[in-house]
């Protein structure tokens, strides 16, 4: 553990490493690989979008030609109109300089229409494809990742994507065409000064491949910066209570300003090198410029060039230059959308959970015999977490899980859920071997009610139906009497439907753990996993939950995390987890018999909760159907079998 330190630039170094910033951070600027190995995923991105593109170009060709009209017609205006004094040709000339300008108007807007619209669409597609990509990634992948960040990846990463399909892409292609066709009408001019233009603009084409060499790393650098800030800025407005509580406001402040201050030098360092090309393209035009009226007008005095051609030469020369002027503009916008498709890769190319080959196996029908035979589980390599874990629980039984925290209870959990797989040794359900059972199918018949209560920002009606969407409102409403929902619901002047916002932040804690059991409840589950599902309820309401937990947990397999051991002394079976190790097992009355491990854990519970107040359903006798000692009788009690058969019948 690092030793804490009261001067500021040790909290200033401990900021920025909680930004992500470390001495190596310059690593991070590094591109993964050349970027010409991007390309069989760009042209994966275009190949859906070549007709829209095949399209664009051929309007870009009509665009780019109809621009050709005008600084072409500057020589017959000076030569054969003002010199001549062929008045004839004025007439035809500006209809044909009308009729070319209006072309390139139509064929822009069309570009802008066709090709801007298309982007925006493929932007939709991929943040879609994106989010249900990660959604599929297993539980690990976001431990090591923070919610912010990946945020940031499906929001921010993709839109620079846009230029690859967009105008951007196009325009670029189309200044290409038209340096291409100006380069040969200049050298019909004039051998001369297009070799001296040319000459220069092979110069300034090197020094752009050096800058755009090291422009991309720190256009990949900035997405992973955004997203670290997002990444921390998340996490402070999620836990704007423990901010608050703790006066920390300041604290939190610094800490996103040291983000945002590295992001700004991302910024500030990309804007010195635009403005460096940019400044360069400048300098570039003066200096061809320069060069042309030199040797041009040598070559009119010398009578080899008319003055019409030399007027034209110029204009053509201003085509020839232009794309170098795009390049400085569009290049770092292509770099941008490289740097974001190089991340947006990085995401896609993580393999789903429910894509492994090895998932094949389809249990319709889970019965509910889960078999642990020697696991062993670790989550980082060097560190196990479980050794030679090993139990059966039969269905219609129920197996609670005790120790202290960091024993390895949540990672059991985690493991019968399919969260994780083991490292060795095997999970079995009804005789399969977890790891090869397809997950669409398995958890379907899963329910988990946790001991941090998620909630979406949703009706209460909403959050119940998650697990299953399709319920009915009777089965919703069923569900929610044998969880006590309704006994605050109903006092709400919207009843169900009243918000319960970002987290259910409207709700206490005993009334979203109620909300959370009555979507399991809904769900009606095979195997059911309660992690500490009652913690958040009072006395009270933990007892007449029990009551309805029940009449759930008949005829399913039914896991239990507890540390408040008066609520599991029904268990079929108690393991009492220690280490990464399960070191007794038995029931409540023959593990207290044996003076061991839970014996310990019993009794000095017992010694500290009789000291501050009693616990829900402590005393000398427990009645299987009986409510908890000390507690009135329920009157809605009889009801509830009927509320279960209605939740179960309409399922089956």
């Amino acid at each position: 553990m690092r030793p804490f330190s009261s001067n500021k630039s040790g909290q200033e170094a401990r900021r920025a490493e909680r930004l992500g910033q470390t001495t190596g951070a310059g690593s991070s600027r590094t591109p993964k690989e050349p970027a010409w190995k991007m390309l069989p995923h760009v042209w994966a991105l275009l190949k859906p979008r070549r007709g829209i593109l095949t399209v664009g170009f051929i309007l870009m060709a009509f665009n780019r030609v109809s621009g050709l009209v005008l600084p072409a017609s500057s020589k017959y205006f000076f030569d054969d109109i003002l010199l001549k004094h062929h008045v004839r040709v004025l007439l035809p000339l500006v209809a044909a300089v009308f009729t070319a300008t209006l072309v390139q108007a139509v064929t822009s807007y069309a570009l802008t229409q066709l090709l801007s619209k298309s982007s925006q669409r493929m932007i939709a597609e991929l943040r879609i494809k994106v989010q249900e990509h990660i959604g599929r990634l297993p539980v690990s992948y976001y431990d090591a990742n923070k919610t912010g960040a990946l945020v940031s990846r499906i929001m921010s990463d993709v839109e620079g994507i846009r230029n690859l399909i967009g105008t951007g892409l196009v325009d670029f292609a189309g200044g290409i065409m038209t340096a291409v066709v100006a380069l040969a009408y200049l050298f019909r001019i004039s051998v001369t000064m297009t070799a001296t233009a040319a000459f220069f603009l092979l110069i300034f084409a090197a020094s752009l491949r050096h800058a755009f060499k090291t422009i991309r790393p720190i256009y990949r650098a900035r997405p992973k910066i955004n997203a670290e800030v997002t990444g921390r800025l998340t996490e402070s407005l999620s836990g704007v209570r423990v901010v608050k509580g703790y006066h920390a406001e300041q604290r939190e402040a610094e800490v996103f300003g040291g983000g945002v201050g590295r992001l700004l030098a991302n910024v500030l360092e990309t804007l010195t090198a635009t403005s460096l090309m940019s400044a360069s393209a400048t300098v570039l035009t003066g200096i061809v410029s320069a060069s042309i009226m030199f040797l041009g007008a040598r070559l009119v005095l010398s009578g080899q060039l008319t003055p019409g051609e030399f007027v034209s030469y110029n204009a053509f020369l201003l085509m020839m230059i232009a794309p170098v002027a795009q390049v400085v503009s569009i290049g770092p916008l292509m770099t941008e959308a490289m740097a974001g498709l190089e991340r947006t890769r990085e995401v896609l190319d993580e393999k789903p959970e429910d894509q492994d080959p090895e998932r094949t196996i389809r249990l319709d029908r889970v019965d509910g015999h889960v078999v642990f035979d020697n696991v062993g589980f670790s989550y980082d390599s060097g560190k196990q977490v479980l050794f030679d874990v090993s139990f059966e629980s039969q269905p219609d039984t129920v197996t609670a899980f005790v120790g202290p925290s960091g024993a390895g209870k949540s990672t059991i959990i985690g493991l019968i859920a399919a969260f994780y797989t083991p490292k060795s040794g095997r999970v079995l359900v009804d005789g399969v071997d977890l790891a090869k059972v397809r997950l669409d199918c398995y958890r379907t018949q899963l329910g988990v009610v946790l001991q941090e209560s998620f909630l979406f920002d949703g009706t209460i009606g909403e959050n119940v139906a998650f697990g299953r969407p399709n319920a009915s409102k009777e089965e919703v409403l069923a569900a929610c009497r044998i969880a006590r929902v309704d006994e605050f619901a109903e006092g709400f002047d919207s009843g169900y439907d009243t918000v319960v916002g970002e987290r259910g932040v409207k709700l206490s804690g005993g009334q979203k753990q109620r909300v959370s059991i009555a979507r399991a409840i809904l769900a009606d589950p095979r195997i059911l996993i309660l992690d500490e599902a009652t913690s958040s309820l009072d006395s009270e309401s933990e007892a007449l939950i029990q009551e309805g937990l029940r009449y759930l947990m008949r005829g399913r397999t039914t896991f239990v995390i507890a540390h408040r051991l008066s609520t599991i002394r029904r268990a079929d079976q108690i393991l009492v987890v220690e280490a990464g190790r399960i070191v007794e097992r038995g029931t409540h009355a023959s593990l207290l018999a044996a003076f061991g491990r839970y014996y310990d854990l019993y009794t000095k519970q017992q010694g500290v909760e009789s000291n501050l107040f009693l616990a829900p359903g402590e005393g000398d006798s427990v009645a299987e159907e009986a409510p908890a000692a000390g507690l009135p009788a329920d009157s809605r009690g009889s009801d509830l079998p009927e509320a279960i058969q209605l939740i179960r019948g309409r399922r089956n």
